[in-house]
This record gives structure tokens, C-alpha cells and sequence, in this order.
């Protein structure tokens, strides 16, 4: 935790008292703590506690008399932001992006992650409502911290207490610890699909989106690696100003942009759902619709992961995707060792929430070593954390 630059953000809630000790124990690690309050937080505990604890002035407005409080420089400061607690109130407030006070403002202005710990009672963190909002903050790559079972405010028993300090600071230390075990690493993504043109307006193309592919450079930024992302014809934004981004329209036009990074990569993830064939002419004008058919001759396009896993050094390690809708494991696998992959990490379109569009992923991982893991659906950004750790903790560590 030295050096590390941490905002803590308070909204109101009685477990705005163990700020305090928060606080306290990340000085004590060596972090650089800022900390911001709700005007309701402030009712729990003083700003002028926490500034004292901290060293430095609790802003809990973004105009403040005269001043306006630079809520953009705050959250490109941070290394890390941390809302605790966080109320069903902040929390839909960060789900929908209302920004009406300063934990709001620079949460949606930050660039560093993100982690909540929730504080509430029973009843509030049991609805729908509060359990839809938090699935949406962890769709959007923010980190819950989740909440313990016990003896509430208002004398219930049950879900909904905020973790304890030491718990929380358990959990950022893991996650600044994991942050070096790609350190020094380069990692190519292939990411979206590609178009393969018919004419000046039309094309080949497909469902993808390119989510998968994004989660995983994002997860490898996060733990260190210099990640490029070559990407396809996605509307997905690249916020992640570390990740080096290649934009790439057709297969041929991603094939050449790996090719030109791939010897200096250390990992290769070929996450892009390349288009299989292609027009073998493309006309230069519309095609005009005449008579009741089109007939269009089409060739293959270049196989990237192939042809590039016929290049692979030793110090290399290469993972693929299958999308299947039948005989799922026998085409995964045949893909594993055709095309020289270290792992295939398959998922099947017969499984509810799974593949193109949805931000959400079932996969199971086959390796080269005859290894097999499964996993139940998850987030895509879940899905990319057990991928990379499936990476570091078989392949990377043992090469280090």
C-alpha cells in the first residue's frame, strides 16, 4: 500500500463511524488518502474528524462558498476510489450516473477502479432495486466489497452490515499486490468482429461485440501488463488510456496489425470473431438489386491464430475462443491443438446469457495439459479476472 493514492468516499450510513478506522490503517500501510462526504455523512461523523485523521481537507461539495472543488483532478489523481459505506442511495446514484453531489461527480470522473462497500438494512439490500443497481456498478468493472451478516441498526438480523475495516483493507492490499503479476508482461487482444465488404455499402459480418475482449485487456492493465487491444468494427468506448489501441475493420487488416507486434508479445489472446470467408471480389459501386437472387462467390479469409501459432516461440503462450452450438468440447479441443493454443476457453450458445451481446459469460477453460475448468455464468468482467488467473497461476508464474 506505500505510495498508493486512495480516495475514500462516505455517504450516510451509521457505519460512517468506522471511517475513521479505515483511515487510520491505510496511512498506517503507507497510502495517500484524500476523502470525501455526503452532506448526509457528515450528520454520522465530522469532516473535521477526518481531516485530522488524514491530513488533509474532507471535501464534501463540489461548490463549496466561493471555491469549486476540481472533482475531474480528484479522480485522475487516485489509484484507487473506495466508497464506504455505500448507501442504496449512492449506489443508484452511481448505477444511473446521477450526479448530483461529490462522490457522484468524481466517481464518474475517475479512471482508476473502483470498489463499495454497501451499508444498509436488511430489507433495503434484499430489493430488486438495490440488487439491480449493484449487478449494473459490477457490469461496469466496479469491485464490490460485500456485506456480512449480523446484528443491524435497527435491530434486525441479517444481510446488510458493512465489512469490516480490516477486511476492507484486505481486500485492496490483494488487489494492489495481484496488480505486479503481469508486470513487465506484453499481452496482444484480438477483440470485436470484423467486416469483410460486399460492396462500398455492404458487408460479412457478425453478433460480437467485443466486451469479452475489452474485460480481459482491462483485467491485465489492472495487474500490470502493457496490453495492446486490437480491435475490430465495435462501438464499444476504450476508456483505459494505458491500453494501446489498434482499431482494425476487416480480418486481413488484423491479421497484419498482430503480425507486426506478435514476436514481442508475451501473451496472445485472439478474443476477435473473425470473419471465416469473405466476397472473393468486392465490387467498387453499389450493387444495384436486380432479379430475385445474389450470388456471391466467397473465399477464406486468413486464420490469425493459426497462422500465427505456427510462429510461436517457446516463451509464448497463445489463447483462443470457441463459440459452438454443437459437440461443444470435441470442436474446442481439436481447436486447442490445431491451431497450437496453450488454452482454449470455450462457450456455447445453448447456455442462457452466454456469447455475442450479453455482459454476462459461462466458459470452461481447456489446456493444453489436458486440464479442465469450469465456471458457472458470470459477469464478463468476473469471467476475464478467472482467465487471467488461470493464465498467471499455470503459465506465467511457472515461467517467471
Amino acid at each position: 500500500m506505500k505510495g498508493k493514492k486512495v480516495i475514500i468516499a462516505i455517504s450516510g450510513s451509521i457505519a460512517a463511524y468506522k471511517s475513521a478506522y479505515l483511515i487510520r490503517s491505510l496511512i498506517k500501510k503507507g497510502a495517500e488518502v484524500r476523502v470525501l462526504m455526503t452532506p448526509a455523512a457528515t450528520e454520522f461523523i465530522s469532516a473535521l474528524t477526518l481531516s485530522t485523521l488524514s491530513k488533509h481537507t474532507v471535501h464534501t461539495h463540489v461548490i463549496d462558498g466561493d471555491s469549486w472543488d476540481n472533482h475531474v483532478e480528484l479522480g485522475l489523481w487516485a489509484d484507487l476510489m473506495l466508497i464506504a459505506p455505500a448507501t442504496a442511495n449512492t449506489i443508484a446514484k452511481m448505477a444511473h450516473g446521477i450526479c448530483d453531489n461529490i462522490i457522484s461527480a468524481v466517481y464518474l470522473s475517475a479512471k482508476c477502479p473502483v470498489f463499495f462497500a454497501p451499508a444498509m438494512d436488511r430489507d433495503m439490500w434484499i430489493h430488486p432495486s438495490t440488487q439491480n443497481n449493484i449487478s449494473l456498478l459490477k457490469s461496469y468493472g466496479n469491485t464490490l466489497i460485500d456485506v456480512e451478516d449480523g446484528e443491524l441498526a435497527s435491530g434486525l438480523i441479517g444481510k446488510g452490515r458493512m465489512a469490516e475495516p480490516e477486511i476492507i483493507v484486505e481486500q485492496l492490499e490483494k488487489y494492489f499486490n495481484q496488480t505486479q503479476d503481469l508486470k513487465g508482461k506484453k499481452v496482444m487482444i484480438t477483440a470485436g468482429p470484423t467486416y469483410e465488404s460486399i460492396d462500398p455499402i455492404r458487408f460479412i459480418g457478425n453478433h460480437s461485440t467485443g466486451k469479452m475482449g475489452l474485460a480481459i485487456a482491462e483485467e491485465c492493465i489492472s495487474r500490470g501488463a502493457e496490453v495492446h487491444l486490437i480491435l475490430g468494427p465495435s462501438a464499444l468506448k476504450v476508456d483505459n488510456s494505458n491500453i494501446i489501441i489498434s482499431r482494425v475493420k476487416s480480418g486481413e487488416e488484423m491479421f497484419q496489425a498482430c503480425a507486426l507486434i506478435h514476436k514481442n508479445m508475451d501473451v496472445c489472446v485472439f478474443a476477435a470473431a473473425v470473419a471465416d470467408y469473405k466476397p472473393q471480389s468486392v465490387s467498387e459501386q453499389k450493387i444495384k438489386k436486380d432479379g430475385n437472387t445474389l450470388e456471391l462467390t466467397l473465399e477464406k479469409t486468413r486464420d490469425i491464430a493459426y497462422t500465427l501459432g505456427k510462429e510461436k516461440s517457446n516463451h509464448q503462450i497463445h489463447i483462443g475462443f470457441a463459440l459452438e452450438t454443437t459437440n461443444e468440447e470435441f470442436f474446442a479441443k481439436k481447436k486447442l491443438m490445431n491451431k497450437n493454443f496453450d488454452v482454449i476457453v470455450l462457450n456455447s450458445l445453448n447456455d442462457t446469457g452466454a456469447g455475442f451481446k450479453h455482459n454476462t459469460n459461462k466458459v470452461t477453460l481447456y489446456t493444453k495439459d489436458d486440464d479442465k475448468l469450469s465456471f458457472e455464468l458470470k459477469l464478463k468482467t468476473e469471467v476475464a479476472h478467472d482467465i487471467v488467473n488461470t493464465l498467471v497461476n499455470k503459465y506465467v508464474i511457472s515461467k517467471a
